[in-house]
């Protein structure tokens, strides 16, 4: 078990005193069998009223709202937890899932829903022909299958950081051949889908204190992958961004359907065209 501290700034710069509309934050790790949250806070300069609630997926959703204009907005997140996840984990796969193709029972199928369900256009079938390049004949393997398809994303991407907002479309992502870490999670999550898995994105933080982790400059940062469902094993974590598998150094802060569910902060201001001068996100993961 190892003990672990989350701070997460982040820091918006304005040239005048704008209006803050409200903001939703996604700081909050996740707890599960795995990951003990042992204290976890958000602050926000200038002060702001903070709601909690939580959404769809059960991820922690604070809402600040502002009462005063303010030419800097800080919101700080800082977590204390305890990560108990093994590096080379087992998993219990049913019987009827350990070969590809299984079906789901009738209930997992109509929960998964439109976990299931490919969400970006395919019309010419380049992201469904090259995740049926992993399937190694009439019955495969059903977790060797997943792990191929993982490591086959890092294989066909080159990663690169990026610093715009938003994400490519995975057939995008194949014909560039270059991403981040959350491209290479929704070009997983979308092949696992097209294959006919229910599969989810995850964001949170990656733990890398041996720095040599693709995606973080130091040891930790923010991170993407995914997770895949299947019978009885439940939810499997995949990074493929690292080819990892399990989630030893990966701390969970949402889950959803579409990446855009999971954006740690967001909201909108009102002020003159030019008053957005910049902002700038510091991650620590330390032990």
């Amino acid at each position: 078990m190892t003990t672990l501290k989350v701070l997460h700034t982040t820091t918006y710069r304005f040239n005048e005193h704008v209006r803050l509309l409200p903001h939703r934050l996604m700081l909050r790790p996740r707890e599960s069998r795995e990951l003990r949250l042992i204290s976890s806070n958000v602050k926000v300069t200038p002060d702001a009223d903070l709601t909690w609630a939580h959404d769809v997926f059960g991820n922690t959703i604070a809402t600040a709202t502002f009462q005063m204009a303010a030419s800097n907005l800080v919101i700080v997140g800082v977590a204390e937890l305890q990560l108990d996840a093994v590096a080379w984990p087992v998993f219990d796969i049913a019987v009827s899932a350990m070969s590809y193709p299984f079906r789901y029972s009738g209930d997992d199928w109509i929960d998964l829903g439109a976990l299931a369900s490919p969400q970006f256009s395919d019309a010419a079938g380049l992201l469904r022909n090259w995740a049926q390049m992993f399937v190694r004949g009439s019955q495969t393997d059903t977790l060797s299958l997943l792990k191929d398809l993982s490591v086959g994303v890092s294989e066909a991407v080159r990663y690169q950081s990026r610093e715009d907002e938003g994400t490519q479309t995975p057939v995008e992502t194949l014909n560039r051949g270059w991403g981040s870490c959350r491209d290479f999670a929704v070009l997983f999550a979308e092949a696992a889908r097209t294959l006919g898995f229910g599969a989810r994105i995850v964001s949170g933080y990656l733990y890398n204190p041996e720095q040599g982790s693709i995606g973080s400059t130091g040891t930790g940062s923010t991170h993407a992958w995914a997770e895949v469902f299947v019978p009885a094993a439940g939810w499997i974590t995949f990074d493929p961004t690292n080819r990892g598998l399990g989630g030893f150094n990966l701390i969970p802060v949402a889950v959803a359907r579409d990446i855009r569910q999971t954006i740690p902060v967001s909201g909108s201001f009102v002020g003159s065209t030019g008053a957005f001068a910049g902002m700038s996100v510091e991650v620590l993961v330390t032990s």
